[in-house]
């Protein structure tokens, strides 16, 4: 599928979806976040699909959101159509059944980076910076950089992008611990293909079930998690079979107890 600024490419058991609006840096608005969204609907809809790549097309990864598409925007609208439409989406991306790699092809910066940090694995091309700017704007980072990236990369290196404005390279970040590996210039898309060959090997409920367990033990939505796990293992008793077939039946379930 393609929207015109977000591709999705399914290549066997492996989806790419490519944030493409080079001539902006890959820069969000309203309709790429849309398209995230509905990229995320086509991954998560296709059985074939174990694993998932998200990269940029261009020199960047994605600078953030598009300054022309919120600026304008009065408070009550830029709470809800902008801050709280991103969140929606965001989510979407970060609670994808498969594992999730960002190959940062080029710099992720405040939304952009916020926009990697969702991802499971992140790949780094050696030239890249990272930061959250958003302060020195006199906004904050409003699309969980405050708060899934403060869970995944620790409070005080968080603090020191977000209120000391300091801006990282690829090396730092991998010694920092907000990306795993660092590569050449121009290669994040075949490491991040590297590393899914491997992932793509392994038992996709595995996989699956593994991935909400992580995202659990690290405070991330441990309501849905944890709903999500138990309506899986139920939906493989022969009790659920049975209650269905009774319903259909009109008649009472006979359970029996069976997993």
């Amino acid at each position: 599928m393609s929207s015109g600024t977000v591709r999705v490419d399914i290549d066997g058991s492996l989806a790419i979806i490519t944030v493409s609006r080079p001539e902006k840096l890959n820069a969000l608005d309203l309709d790429m976040l849309k398209a995230l969204s509905e990229a995320a609907d086509a991954v998560e809809a296709n059985p074939d699909v174990h694993v998932a790549i998200l990269t940029g097309e261009g020199k960047a990864f994605s600078a953030g959101g598009d300054i022309k598409a919120w600026g304008h925007m009065a408070p009550q609208e830029f709470g809800h159509a902008w801050v709280r439409y991103g969140h929606r989406v965001f989510e979407r991306l970060a609670t994808l059944r498969v594992p999730l790699i960002a190959a940062l092809n080029g710099h992720a910066l405040g939304g952009g980076l916020e926009l990697a940090g969702l991802a499971d694995i992140r790949i780094a091309e050696e030239q890249i910076k990272i930061g959250l700017p958003e302060t020195g704007l006199g906004m904050i980072p409003g699309w969980s950089g405050t708060q899934r990236l403060v869970k995944r990369f620790g409070a005080q290196i968080v603090r020191r992008m977000a209120l000391g404005g300091e801006i990282f390279t690829a090396e730092e970040a991998r010694q920092f611990g907000m990306v795993d590996m660092v590569v050449a210039t121009g290669t994040a898309v075949d490491a991040a293909r590297d590393y899914a060959s491997r992932v793509a090997t392994r038992g996709p409920a595995a996989l699956e079930i593994t991935k909400l367990m992580i995202a659990s033990a690290n405070g991330e939505d441990n309501g849905t998690a944890v709903e999500a796990l138990g309506s899986i293992l139920v939906a493989k008793t022969g009790d659920l079979k049975e209650g269905v077939t009774a319903f259909s039946e009109k008649r009472p379930a006979q359970f029996k107890g069976e997993w």
